[in-house]
């Protein structure tokens, strides 16, 4: 009874609830109303297209129309969000009696700071699905920085940059995880604000970017696996880098900035050489009575002759904000920087123009961008560096009387070896710093890189925009190369004087449509993009004869008759692109990813033009699930995994795979009677040259604690390269006499990125983020031939100095790139046995067989850490490298190590490296060994480093005068220290041969800016 009468309760209860719900459903369904109205933007109040409006609670939704209008069901009490990339997101609850909503919509920073540059468009950082690094200009390497790339150098994981020396605006080499190609280039593709530039370089510049003023750009964007690259396709395979340069900011007061830096740089380190009084023993007990006779009573330190304290300053203007509704930025720039050897200065004059903006209520972005160089450089003779380690330093810099006073205006008065005749020992090293003096080499560049994008949102479809970007890449350089008739140098030639030009241009343009929308009822949201590109490469190449001082220097034998008549040539090559691709959000955590594009080449012939590069990547942001959304500990854990195809064309070569015929030089004439003539040979060529291709595999974690004050990522990666573009010799008995640009061998890289970024204090007046990042690669040729050959050792490279024609490394099958190929050293107490090496073949005999690949120039193992406190108004930060497993083969050592280096000759001296006294090598031909020798892996030597690149400092002032202007001074330390176990001049060589290098120098300088 009571069991019954306690379920009758229920039941009736459960009616009534019943009852009530669907009242209330169709009393809400009655009253559901139409809500409009318009959404604007903050600053200037026009119209936002294409902005998301979403009813919450019934989940359905629409997107506002190019005026900014928009129009969605929805019933009293529900709640509608706004969303637009870039902007906050904004939310208005339905009230009784309301049937028209405004919403003004203001930029988000933080939003925009995570907003990511990719290929053709940004995206939201949590939904990238690929391998991205991007770094802002709060980031940068600070000092004076003359190229662009330097800004991010141990900054970004999987991104090695190094520089190629300390000359003015020398450049760097920079690798994306490990080099894709042996002959192609190896750089990555640049992308400045959209246009694809060439970074072939110009004639006359030491660098192609360093006609780019570092102080104009606001964000580096690194593409790294083939998820984010492949949608660049014929020139992604060594990864992209995107360039952002700064732009006005739309509704802001218009600003001027005005910062000055000044610097003095030094040499760090000298290459150890024997002392003047050490030399003079050496000689006293080692030389013959005729060399004995040669020393002079003079202490010359001819490294600190020929280097100098270098000045710089680098000053530039800026005007940005917005007049009105347009947006804009002007800036020029002044750089003039001397180099630490005597004659070396580049002096850049820059001017960038950006204006963007927005017409027809918004629905029209219109983005033009200007920047134009000048630099004028005079290049040092760098032959004066190896010149001044091994020349006599008893010896004064002048030709002097015995009492000191100078004589005979001989060679710019400098000391020199001659001959019994009196004219110059042309076996002799010159003296350094007539090198220096007697030589002017100069040019100058000039480079405008322009664009114009228009961005268009349809007016009957706001979420469809069309873009066109429309750009050109002009540049010219011309130089002048003197030497004076009374040089050493050219002292037989009677001098010399060459002059070179060269014009380039690079046409781009690109057309895409792209097409987002959200989708609430499925809680999603999907992009499709689709476009076109074409891109022109021209160069004209101006041929002028060389001639001497007082004369032409070509030879007398050979008529003007049969010499070239062409004053320029103009090699030229295009490439024509197809591309899409599709992103799918699922629920905000699900992001699938997918490119394809596809190339064609003017470098390949008709049947292989055309290369097909797809790419698809998936991630799952795991912290959006229910079980870790609400985790106070856990901000981000996202899996990511890509894998996609990119291609190579970089050859140089844009004819050779059509048959052709060369005018062949100088040594290659034919007789007509008492007249030589230049003859037409086949050249070698290859019609079945295809596209070098690189697949590339990633997997990768990000995550994120405590509300993202430590975030970070690991990657593991592999790259294979197959289809190797390499240059290979020609067959014996083809008649050309060429080597040839074919595909033979595959390639792989493969690694691991780790990177964390912290926030370990942030309070209202102090903000502490520190960083670091490691990246592990291992690089493996796997393919060099096409067939198997087991007796073949591989390609030799890496020329060295001594001897004739030695090669200190190799690429061969199964051992990394660039690998050092060489003698095991014999060694007897600790000290090496000369001409002792191991027979490794067992077969008696000490033969090329017993030759071995020994380490690898590239770093396994490579890291980065950087720090910046501010507190207060100060500020310090630093950036420190380091490089491990990399190794150096010291040319300075064995070109200038051995006794025979000192007294080769009876009629001049040379100086030795201090290794000569652990070494005791004699060099001296009678071994028989000495070119063995110099392959001895004893001078392979580990060149693992820690360096602080860069130490910083300064206090911002803040408003004064009225709070008018903003004041801050800076100053920063370059090439703070190394540590490494290395002897040579520095660790850090790009290729891995010590020989001949432009020291990098230590940088003090100080920085003031104003803003107003």
């Amino acid at each position: 009874f009571f069991f019954f009468f306690f379920m009758k309760i229920i039941y009736a209860r459960l009616c009534a609830v019943f009852i009530a719900i669907t009242f209330l459903n169709y009393n809400s369904f009655a009253q559901e109303i139409e809500i409009s109205g318009r959404v604007t933007d903050g600053k200037d109040g026009s119209g936002l297209p294409g902005v998301g409006v979403v009813n919450i609670t019934s989940k359905t939704g629409a997107s506002t129309d190019i005026n900014g209008s928009f129009k969605v069901k929805a019933t009293v009490g529900n709640i509608l969000e706004f969303r637009f990339l870039g902007y906050k997101t904004e939310t208005r609850t339905v009230a009784a009696g309301v049937t028209t909503i405004g919403v003004v919509m203001n930029e988000e920073t933080k939003t925009l700071s995570e907003a990511v540059v990719i290929g053709y468009g940004t995206m939201s950082k949590k939904d990238l699905s690929g391998s991205i690094t991007s770094i802002s200009s709060k980031d940068f390497q600070k000092g004076i920085i003359t190229t662009p790339e330097q800004l991010i150098a141990g900054k970004a994981p999987g991104v090695q940059i190094t520089s190629n020396g300390g000359s003015p605006g020398g450049g760097s080499t920079i690798r994306i995880r490990g080099g894709a190609s042996l002959s192609a280039s190896n750089d990555p593709l640049l992308v400045i604000d959209g246009i694809p530039v060439d970074n072939g370089g110009i004639a006359g510049s030491p660098n192609p970017l360093s006609l780019i003023n570092p102080n104009d750009i606001e964000t580096f964007t690194v593409l790294k696996d083939a998820a984010a690259t492949a949608i660049y396709g014929s020139r992604a395979s060594n990864g992209v880098i995107i360039i952002t340069t700064k732009k006005g900011t739309k509704g802001a007061k218009p600003e001027f900035t005005i910062s000055s830096q000044n610097s003095i740089s030094t040499i760090v380190k000298k290459v150890d050489v024997l002392s003047a009084d050490d030399f003079r023993a050496l000689v006293n007990e080692q030389g013959s009575e005729d060399q004995k006779k040669l020393l002079g009573k003079y202490s010359t330190d001819w490294q600190k002759v020929i280097f100098q304290q270098a000045l710089t300053s680098d000053n530039n203007i800026s005007y940005g904000g917005s007049i009105g509704k347009l947006p804009f930025r002007i800036s020029t720039g002044f750089l003039n920087q001397q180099g630490i050897l005597r004659t070396d200065k580049m002096d850049r004059q820059s001017v960038g123009i950006n204006l963007n903006p927005s017409l027809l209520d918004g629905s029209l972005k219109i983005n033009l961008n200007l920047k134009g160089s000048r630099a004028s450089n005079q290049f040092a003779n760098g032959g004066a560096i190896g010149a001044a380690i091994g020349y006599d330093p008893t010896q004064p810099i002048f030709q002097t009387t015995d009492d000191g006073r100078r004589i005979s205006p001989r060679f710019g008065g400098y000391r020199e070896w001659l001959n019994g005749d009196g004219r110059p020992n042309s076996q002799a090293s010159n003296n350094p710093l007539g090198l220096l003096s007697n030589r002017s080499n100069v040019s100058e560049v000039y480079r405008t890189l322009s664009n114009l994008t228009l961005d268009y949102a349809m007016p009957f479809l706001p979420e469809l925009r069309a873009n066109l970007n429309v750009g050109v890449d002009l540049a010219e350089g011309k130089g002048k190369t003197f030497v004076t008739d009374s040089a050493a140098s050219n002292y037989l030639n009677k001098g010399s004087r060459t002059e070179y030009k060269q014009q380039k241009r690079a046409e781009t343009i690109e057309f895409y449509l792209n097409y987002g929308k959200d989708l609430p009822s499925i809680s999603s949201r999907i992009d499709f993009l689709a476009g076109t590109a074409y891109q022109n490469f021209w160069t004209k190449n101006y041929n002028y004869r060389p001639l001497n001082y007082k004369g032409d220097t070509l030879d007398k034998n050979v008529p003007n008759s049969a010499r070239p008549k062409f004053p320029f040539d103009i090699p030229q090559n295009r490439l024509m692109s197809f591309y899409g691709r599709v992103n799918y959000i699922f629920k905000g955590k699900w992001n699938a990813y997918a490119t394809i594009r596809q190339d064609g080449s003017s470098r390949f012939a008709p049947n292989n033009r055309w290369g097909f590069f797809p790419s698809a990547a998936l991630s799952y942001r795991i912290s959006d699930e229910a079980f870790l959304k609400y985790s106070k500990a856990l901000s981000n854990l996202k899996i990511r995994a890509s894998w996609g195809i990119t291609g190579q064309q970089d050859i140089g070569d844009n004819y050779s795979y059509q048959s052709y015929f060369n005018i062949g030089n100088n040594n290659a004439l034919y007789p007509f009677g008492d007249i030589y003539y230049n003859m037409a040979r086949p050249g070698a060529y290859d019609p079945t040259r295809k596209w070098e291709q690189t697949a590339t595999y990633n997997i990768a974690l990000d995550y994120g604690f405590f509300k993202d004050r430590i975030t970070g990522s690991i990657d593991v990666y592999m790259k294979k390269t197959s289809d190797l573009l390499n240059n290979v010799p020609t067959a014996a008995g083809s008649n050309f006499g060429d080597n040839i640009t074919t595909n033979v061998g595959t390639l792989e890289n493969k690694g691991i990125e780790f990177a964390i970024n912290t926030i370990p204090i942030q309070t209202k007046d102090i903000n502490w983020d520190l960083g670091f990042n490691a990246t592990y690669n291992e690089n493996k040729i796997t393919k060099l031939n096409t067939s198997e050959d087991p007796n073949y050792p591989g390609a030799p490279t890496g020329g060295i100095s001594g001897g004739i024609g030695n090669n200190a490394q190799i690429n061969s099958v199964g051992f990394p790139a660039n690998s050092f190929f060489v003698y095991k050293q014999v060694y007897e107490n600790g000290k090496p046995v000369e001409g002792v090496f191991q027979d490794l073949n067992g077969d008696g005999k000490l033969t090329e067989l017993d030759k071995y690949r020994f380490r690898q120039p590239a770093p396994r193992m490579f890291f980065g850490l950087s720090s910046n406190v501010t507190a207060y108004g100060f500020f310090l930060g630093f950036v420190i490298r380091a490089n491990q497993g990399n190794y150096v083969y010291n040319n300075v050592q064995s070109n200038n190590g051995s006794l025979n280096s000192v007294l080769a000759q009876q009629s001049a001296l040379s100086n030795v490296s201090v290794n000569y006294l652990e070494s005791r090598f004699t060099g001296n031909s009678l071994y028989g060994n000495d070119d063995k020798r110099l392959l001895s892996d004893y001078y392979v030597k580990d060149a693992s480093f820690i360096r602080m690149d860069n130490l910083n400092f300064g206090y911002n002032f803040g408003k004064v005068f009225n709070e008018k202007v903003n004041v801050a001074i800076n100053g920063t330390i370059q090439n703070v220290f190394v540590i490494t176990k290395y002897k040579g001049i520095d660790p850090e060589i790009g290729g891995g041969i010590d020989n001949n290098f432009y020291p990098r120098p230590r940088t003090y300088t100080l920085g003031l800016q104003l803003s107003f």
